[in-house]
């Protein structure tokens, strides 16, 4: 009499081990926890040492990528912009379409910013353009515009200082949103 064992029954007993195995572990470990006070300690320290080396790096990228910013707001700056009215138009439209295409990727988030940038520099009405990114630019690449923004500082961007409520006079003291 021959004795077979199905590879449905087999697959159902590995995994039973398997689940049984970390149930145990889990129970071991959450024992561990609760009543050994060195090992408390330990997931304690191991848990700051992992949040303070997530928070260096992250500050280390940061810092990177303003570094990144300012050498390819320099680069553009030296390469120049159209001064010609149809060059501009043409350059305009050439880099809003790179910078969408280049938005799509989180890798390539300063080119794209860099793009919008470059759009933004030829453009007769720099604060209207702003408004038109701000509603249509994912908020990282507007945040990279932003800071490309500032470190130029040779946009004007009227209208988003204290510009606007300066012209109205006071009188009003309304200024819409």
């Amino acid at each position: 009499m021959s004795f077979s064992v199905r590879p449905a029954t087999i697959a159902l007993a590995t995994l039973g081990a398997l689940t049984t195995g970390f149930l145990a572990y889990a129970a071991y470990f959450d024992h561990r926890r609760r009543t050994d006070p060195e090992f408390r300690k330990n997931l304690k320290r191991e848990s700051r040492r992992i949040a303070r080396v997530t928070r260096e790096e992250a500050e280390a990228q940061g810092a990177n990528q303003k570094r990144r910013i300012r050498a390819v707001v320099t680069e553009a700056q030296e390469e120049g912009f159209p001064t010609n009215v149809e060059e501009k138009e043409s350059y305009f439209m050439n880099e809003v379409g790179r910078g969408e295409v280049l938005c799509q990727n989180e890798k390539t988030h300063v080119d794209a910013a860099l793009c919008f940038f470059k759009a933004l520099k030829v453009y007769p009405q720099p604060g209207d353009l702003i408004t038109i990114y701000d509603k249509t630019v994912p908020k990282k690449v507007l945040d990279i515009i932003a800071e490309m923004v500032a470190f130029d500082g040779s946009i004007p961007v009227g209208g988003f200082g204290g510009r606007q409520g300066s012209d109205a006079g006071g009188s009003t003291g309304a200024v819409d949103d």
